[in-house]
């Protein structure tokens, strides 16, 4: 078993910036690909970033590329979403996901975090 806690969101103005964290604990955070997820109201989960076990390759959705930044640090078993130029868009809770490869289905991540709402304003 995983467990993982996102912490860092809140509501920004456009062009803004924040900084989420996923702390996990329990088995042994190298053994997974993390990945972040977001989540409109009305909408289906939707593929943000993802880091192998790593940190050396990421992939990203391509709404967010150039915008974010995943990253993980080992030592203390937390990753990383850095989101840069914020767009009322990007408005969603957002989850941190731990599986066993990495895919960008939701389906294919067996741990999930509680979520984090972000919130854009124009």
């Amino acid at each position: 078993q995983v467990q993982l806690v996102e912490s860092g969101g809140g509501l920004v103005q456009a062009g803004g910036s924040l900084r989420l964290s996923c702390a996990a604990s329990g088995r042994t955070f190298t053994s997974y690909v993390m990945a972040w997820f977001r989540q409109a109201p009305g909408k289906g989960r939707e593929f943000v970033a993802l880091i192998r076990w790593s940190g050396a390759s990421s992939t990203y959705a391509d709404s967010v590329k150039g915008r974010f930044t995943i990253s993980r640090d080992n030592r203390k078993d937390t990753v990383y979403l850095q989101m840069n130029s914020l767009k009322p868009e990007d408005t969603a809770v957002y989850y941190c996901a731990a599986g066993a490869a990495a895919y960008t289905s939701a389906i294919n991540y067996n741990y999930w975090g509680q979520g984090t709402q972000v919130t854009v304003s124009s």
